[in-house]
């Protein structure tokens, strides 16, 4: 393997600011990821960090292009195959639920039930749990106007605070799980690389434990 610092792919977006955070806290120098520009290779002084879409985290960690992840457990439900999940690192709260047209009985009648999602292979392991033949329907868009158009008869989508469901006419009826921001770890970096890894998952470990709160 290379000599180069552990480098870890982070998901742009609703995770990159607590994981940059996280990364200060625990004694790493975040100027350059904090005024980061264009780039999306940083080096953080003995961190080279990667930014990347959430699906891409999983596949740059299982391919070995980067050593470890983070990512949140609906992407790792959905993409994840062959690596470690290591530690739940508390942040990025929030629910994975099914949702249906207010005042909408879904579990009345005998026909088959059309599902609306982008996450269809966590719908599909869902309702295959509950022994039930749905039809999943891949959106890519805003999956709430799927159940208001006759298109489907529910949702399987994440959500934080219910705002954007109940200014569309829609409720939850039950969660599927609970999700947060994981660390993941390349399975041969695990061998390789075991004592920097663990070295620097204690330290997070550490940072998620606080007193303070995550």
């Amino acid at each position: 393997m290379e000599n180069r610092p552990l480098r870890i792919a982070l998901t742009k977006g609703r995770l990159e600011e607590k994981a940059v955070q996280l990364f200060g806290d625990i004694g790493y120098d975040c100027d350059r990821l904090i005024n980061k520009g264009r780039k999306l290779v940083i080096d953080i002084g003995g961190l080279e960090i990667v930014l990347v879409k959430a699906a891409d985290v999983i596949t740059y960690v299982e391919n070995g292009a980067c050593d470890m992840g983070i990512v949140g457990k609906d992407t790792i439900l959905e993409y994840g195959k062959s690596f470690y999940e290591i530690l739940d690192l508390g942040f990025g709260k929030c629910r994975m639920m099914v949702a249906v047209k207010k005042g909408t009985d879904f579990y009345s009648g005998y026909s088959r039930k059309k599902i609306a999602t982008k996450f269809v292979n966590i719908a599909r392991e869902y309702y295959n749990k509950k022994g039930m033949d749905v039809d999943i329907i891949r959106i890519e868009g805003s999956v709430e106007l799927a159940p208001l158009l006759g298109l489907a008869d529910a949702i399987v989508d994440i959500v934080e605070t219910g705002v954007t469901l109940k200014e569309n006419g829609l409720e939850v009826i039950e969660e599927v799980c609970p999700l947060s921001a994981r660390l993941i770890v390349n399975t041969a970096c695990m061998k390789l690389r075991r004592e920097e890894v663990l070295e620097l998952t204690e330290k997070i470990e550490r940072w998620v434990d606080r007193p303070e709160g995550r």
